[in-house]
C-alpha cells in the first residue's frame, strides 16, 4: 500500500491511497457554513452544476440512483445511493460509461461524502472515492481538488476558480497520471 499525501500551499489534506490495481482518494475540507448548507450544495443538481461542472439527476433516499454527465470531460456516471442520511452522508456508487478518455469505463468506485459538525456553524466535509482503479484515481485526485477548492469558494460567495486552471495548479501535488 502506498500512501501520498497533497504538499498543496493551502494544505486541503487530499490523499491517494494505492492498494495494488486500486486507489483510494480522500479529501477533508473545513467549510465555515452549517451541514444543512454543504448537504444542499452536494446533493441539489442545480448547486451540483455551479461548482461540480455536472448535470445531474439524484433519487435522494436509500436504493435511489445518481445520474450525472461531467462538463469537463463528458463522463456518464451512475451508480446506486447507498447512504442516504442527511445531511450527514451521502454515499453512492459510481460507474463511469466507457468514454474515450476511460475505455473501459470505471465499473466499481464507490464516493461517500460525509459532513460533521464542527462548532455551532462549521463543517468537516470528508470525501472518499475508493475503488477506482489505479490510473483513473491518479487523474482524479487533482480534479477533485479542484471541484472542491470551487465548492468553497462558492458556498463562500466568491467568484469559483476556474477548474482546468485550478487542476493544473494542484497536479504536481498528487502522483502523477502518468504514472499508470
Amino acid at each position: 500500500m502506498k500512501n501520498v499525501k497533497s504538499n498543496d500551499a493551502n494544505n486541503q489534506n487530499g490523499t491517494v491511497t494505492i492498494e495494488g490495481d486500486y486507489a483510494t482518494l480522500k479529501f477533508e475540507r473545513r467549510l465555515a457554513h452549517p451541514r444543512e448548507v454543504v448537504w444542499k450544495a452536494i446533493t441539489d443538481p442545480k448547486e451540483l452544476a455551479a461548482w461540480f461542472n455536472t448535470k445531474a439527476i439524484i433519487d435522494g433516499r436509500n436504493g435511489g440512483t445518481i445520474d450525472f454527465i461531467s462538463a469537463p470531460a463528458g463522463f456518464h456516471t451512475t451508480g446506486r445511493i447507498l447512504v442516504w442520511d442527511p445531511p450527514r452522508v451521502f454515499e453512492h456508487e459510481w460507474h463511469i460509461a466507457p468514454h474515450p478518455d476511460l475505455p473501459n469505463g470505471e465499473p466499481e468506485a464507490v464516493i461517500r461524502w460525509e459532513l460533521a459538525r464542527d462548532g455551532d456553524s462549521n463543517t468537516i466535509l470528508t470525501v472518499t472515492h475508493s475503488r477506482l482503479t489505479k490510473s483513473t484515481g491518479l487523474g482524479f485526485a487533482p480534479g477533485m481538488h479542484a471541484f472542491l477548492d470551487r465548492l468553497a469558494a462558492l458556498l463562500d460567495h466568491r467568484v469559483p476558480p476556474d477548474w482546468m486552471e485550478r487542476y493544473a495548479a494542484v497536479q504536481g501535488s498528487y502522483p502523477s497520471w502518468q504514472a499508470r
